[in-house]
């Protein structure tokens, strides 16, 4: 199986959880993108979606399936998105789309969260991708410095601009052992919007593509 059929068989495995009539909280990226058009062979199904990017929502209503936005909807049944790490404790880095706050928002309405992903993301300690921060433009600076203060190498990631107007920082060279902790620390940064730390909330079951098939982790 190449990389690209293990999203494949992750994004289609995750309609299993979906349930008729619900709403269905949706992620940003490649992996995300194949749940999304497993999704839409059951749009007669389903109420609609909450989606955590504009390009997500532009994908969901070309197949002309529904979208609610978060202010409308007290809880989802689900939230399925993929993530660039997923450890053994289902904390993970997010944000590589840089949808990530758009994501945690979802995370926190979700009663479920499954997090779809092949099996190259899976890894021991969490940081060898670099972790994004979502900042805004006036604190960018400073915002750099503080994660210095913290180990990490801050990256600007030129030319990229959030669907909530915001800035990217990509932090290298961080060996996270507390997830949580760090979570907490750069979300007390003045000026960060949120860390791609989704520790607090994790996943609740991770569907991991392999070169076997799709392996269940709950």
């Amino acid at each position: 199986m190449t990389q690209d059929e293990m999203k494949k068989a992750v994004g289609w495995a995750a309609l299993e959880y979906v349930m008729p009539g619900t709403l269905v909280g949706v992620g940003t990226g490649s992996t995300a993108s194949h749940f999304i058009y497993a999704l839409g062979s059951i749009k007669h199904q389903i109420e609609g979606a909450v989606s955590s990017s504009d390009a997500s929502t532009a994908k969901l209503k070309s197949l002309g399936i529904p979208v609610f936005d978060s202010n409308e909807v007290d809880s989802l049944d689900i939230y399925v998105d993929g993530a660039d790490e997923i450890n053994s404790y289902m904390q993970m880095i997010k944000g590589g789309g840089a949808a990530l706050t758009r994501e945690k928002v979802i995370a926190a309405i979700a009663r479920k969260f499954i997090c779809i992903v092949d099996a190259n993301k899976q890894v021991d300690v969490l940081g060898k991708f670099p972790l994004p921060v979502e900042v805004i433009p006036m604190a960018r600076s400073y915002v750099a410095r503080e994660l210095v203060k913290l180990g990490g190498l801050p990256e600007y990631r030129q030319n990229v601009v959030t669907d909530n107007g915001n800035v990217i920082l990509d932090v290298h060279n961080l060996i996270i052992t507390d997830a949580v902790a760090l979570e907490n620390q750069v979300n007390d940064i003045a000026g960060v919007v949120t860390v791609g730390l989704f520790a607090n909330r994790c996943a609740d079951v991770a569907l991991v593509g392999t070169q076997d098939g799709v392996k269940v982790i709950v």
